[in-house]
């Protein structure tokens, strides 16, 4: 089967997920009901798995992660392991999808430059027992293909961040099977955001939803450097 390193967010399901990741699959989604998303699309698992494989460092990466069951420190670990993903080549055919994808978005915009968000979508986001979103880096205001490639890298080598990698441990997830897609998406300027979800968190009542909002962008809220407002809303009565 032929590798996809792209996906638009129109062509992302939830089904997807094992390819563009929770986030790029959610947002798809979300256009697919007809609900506003900047556009953009996802670098694909498989061209981060191609880059691990013809970089030669899947297997020594894995050696590397296998070394805190000796009692080497995570911090030690990861860095060695970032380090790998940060110094090796990006292949030349996923490099140029990307740079390809990133100037049509451009032209769908009407842009040149564009600003947008690269932020990483990991295939194990939100689950019952564990929630991988928000663990890995994301990046803002990214202008150009040569910053956009690097952004992914990093985005990339976030995968084996300390906090991540002990979130792992924590949970049991084995580190050789997870991988990760980038979202590629848009810059809006926004007035307000935040967080919502589709129930109370604090009970798991379905018929409210829960919305922490901020004037300004939502870095701040979900990194929880700013109070948010707290809202919670009847589905029905709203």
């Amino acid at each position: 089967m032929e590798r996809k390193d792209i996906a638009w967010f129109e062509e992302c399901r939830k089904d997807h997920t094992a390819l563009v990741g929770g986030k790029c699959a959610s947002l798809g989604e979300l256009l697919a009901a007809e609900i506003r998303v900047p556009p953009g699309f996802a670098v694909t698992t498989e061209a981060y798995y191609h880059f691990l494989t013809v970089a030669g460092i899947k297997e020594p990466i894995c050696k590397v992660l296998r070394r805190i069951r000796d009692g080497v420190p995570i911090h030690d670990v990861g860095e060695e392991t970032r380090q790998m993903v940060l110094a090796a080549p990006i292949p030349a055919e996923v490099e140029g999808a990307i740079r390809a994808a990133y100037r049509e978005l451009c032209d769908r915009c009407g842009t040149e430059d564009l600003p947008v968000a690269v932020r990483s979508s990991a295939t194990l986001e939100d689950m019952a027992d564990a929630s991988f979103a928000g663990q890995q880096d994301t990046y803002l205001w990214v202008r150009g293909e040569d910053e956009v490639v690097d952004r992914v890298k990093r985005c990339w080598a976030s995968l084996f961040s300390d906090r991540v990698i002990a979130y792992r441990e924590e949970k049991g997830f084995t580190h050789e099977n997870v991988r990760i897609s980038v979202g590629i998406q848009k810059m809006v300027r926004a007035r307000a955001s935040g967080v919502l979800f589709t129930l109370n968190p604090l009970n798991g009542d379905r018929s409210k939803v829960a919305i922490n909002s901020a004037w300004g962008f939502g870095e701040g809220v979900v990194s929880g450097d700013v109070t948010p407002d707290d809202f919670l809303v009847d589905k029905v009565t709203f």
